[in-house]
């Protein structure tokens, strides 16, 4: 396999370290994900998930508004530390430079909150495809940023009756 393309983004989240991982792990990607970056368009659907995203060896496909779509399945979990992902890139505007993704969640304790990292490992589709990579991982960036805010506002927002 080719050499990955790696990014990432963090963000110090004001929550303890489990509430932040279960978050990440456990929301809705449509709730999570909802934030076009770019061309980079927001999850609007998960299909064939069968209950919790909870468990090595799972499998899902998200569509995103464009009607691009990649296979997920989870690779390890740690809890309340880690989890990491394979994502194959069915369709959509990543499919001509990017054959496969693997994407970690780390968090660890930053003062009184979490630092939430994600990062992204790109494999090209082709020798080629390599030198769109680095544009891919800028806009992926910004996307991230997106993602890791909406994460804030979940876990830092007051609970419903309040």
């Amino acid at each position: 396999m080719a050499t990955p393309v790696r990014v990432s983004r963090s963000r110090t989240i004001p929550a303890p370290v489990h509430i932040v991982f279960e978050a990440a792990l456990s929301l809705p990607l449509p709730q999570l994900y909802c934030r076009r970056y770019g061309p980079l368009p927001p999850i609007v659907e998960v299909r064939d998930q069968h209950g919790a995203w909870d468990t090595v060896g799972q499998t899902r496909v998200f569509v995103t508004a464009d009607r691009g779509s990649m296979r997920e399945e989870m690779l390890a979990i740690e809890s309340p530390t880690t989890f990491t992902n394979r994502l194959t890139v069915l369709t959509g505007p990543f499919r001509p430079v990017v054959a496969t993704i693997e994407e970690s969640w780390s968090f660890a304790e930053a003062g009184s909150g979490t630092e939430a990292t994600w990062e992204w490992n790109l494999f090209p589709r082709s020798a080629p495809a390599r030198l769109a990579l680095p544009v891919v991982g800028r806009l992926w960036r910004g996307y991230a940023g997106g993602v890791l805010e909406q994460l804030t506002l979940e876990v830092t927002r007051p609970p419903a009756g309040r």
